[in-house]
Order: C-alpha cells, then sequence, then structure tokens
C-alpha cells in the first residue's frame, strides 16, 4: 500500500509573488515553520538540490534529509523527491500553482510510501501530512497575503523628472 496527500489553499496575492516566493528554498525557514535550515547543495537551471532541516520534533530528535526539485515556470509546476528517502521507500512531491480571479491556488500532491521499518506506516504518515500540510498552507497563504499587501501600499515610484528649461 502507498501514502497519498492532496492539499491546496487560495492565496489572495499576485502568481509572480508566490511562485518566487514558494521556490526560494534559501528563504523556506522565513516561510514554513517546521524548517529550520536549507543548505543549497547544487543549483542547475530550474533544478535545485538542497538540505532540509527541521527543528526538534516532541523528543528532541532533528530530522534532516536531501531534496530536489525542478520547477517549470512554464506550467506552473514543480516535481520533488527526496532523494535521502529516509523511512520513505519513496516520497514524491508536485506543487500546482493555478491563478484565479481571487489569487492563486497552491496545490500540494504527496505520493510515498514507507519502509517497513519504518516507526509509522502509511496510513499514520498520511493522517500527519493531512494534519500538517494545511497548517504550513496557511502560514505560507498568510505571509504572502500580508507582502502583497505591503507591495499595495508601497508608494509608487516617482515619475516626476525635472523641469526642462524654458525656451528663451
Amino acid at each position: 500500500m502507498a501514502g497519498h496527500s492532496d492539499n491546496s489553499i487560495l492565496i489572495c496575492a499576485p502568481m509572480e509573488l508566490v511562485w518566487q516566493r514558494t521556490n526560494d528554498v534559501r528563504g523556506w525557514p522565513s516561510l514554513f515553520s517546521e524548517y529550520a535550515a536549507v543548505e543549497v547543495l547544487e543549483e542547475d537551471g530550474p533544478r535545485v538540490r538542497f538540505r532540509l532541516t527541521m527543528h526538534p520534533d516532541e523528543q528532541q530528535r532533528v530530522w534532516s534529509w536531501v531534496s530536489e526539485r525542478i520547477a517549470d515556470a512554464k506550467t506552473r509546476t514543480v516535481r520533488a523527491r527526496r532523494v535521502e528517502p529516509g523511512p520513505f521507500e519513496y516520497m514524491r512531491l508536485l506543487w500546482t500553482y493555478h491563478e484565479t480571479d481571487e489569487g492563486v491556488l497552491l496545490r500540494w500532491v504527496q505520493d510515498f510510501a514507507m519502509r517497513p521499518d519504518a516507526p509509522v506506516d502509511d496510513a499514520a504518515m498520511t493522517a500527519h501530512l493531512n494534519a500538517a500540510s494545511p497548517v504550513q498552507l496557511t502560514l505560507i497563504k498568510e505571509t504572502l497575503e500580508a507582502e502583497a499587501m505591503s507591495m499595495d501600499r508601497a508608494p509608487a515610484p516617482s515619475t516626476d523628472r525635472p523641469a526642462e528649461p524654458s525656451p528663451t
């Protein structure tokens, strides 16, 4: 049996802001509450390989793994996988970005299977992801909507030019 989670949220912010911020893995510790650090290991165009480190869990264990993401700006999709799967046999993620009249619908689909010796099974991990993903999506929504609002309130760039001298 394999696990599957599918979660989404509508973010009332411009597509470019949502796309740029959610694909800037170096900035994830300020966007996600669960990540303590990100170390980019390799970048090649749209492909990024990086190490994610989580904040300590309730037992003070720190989890870390290497993932790889390939972003496709044309289709507004990101495919990702764990390179170091840890307790997973595999973990594959698909992020999609759909522009609507209200903003951007960000959707996370995660397909995975837990190793037989993992501390939890597929059903327990599915339940965990379905509880944790909406929390993280809500944090992203709140952060990006606040950023979009502050951009809207920023003073417009001046279009004033120095006065031309009058012909005499």
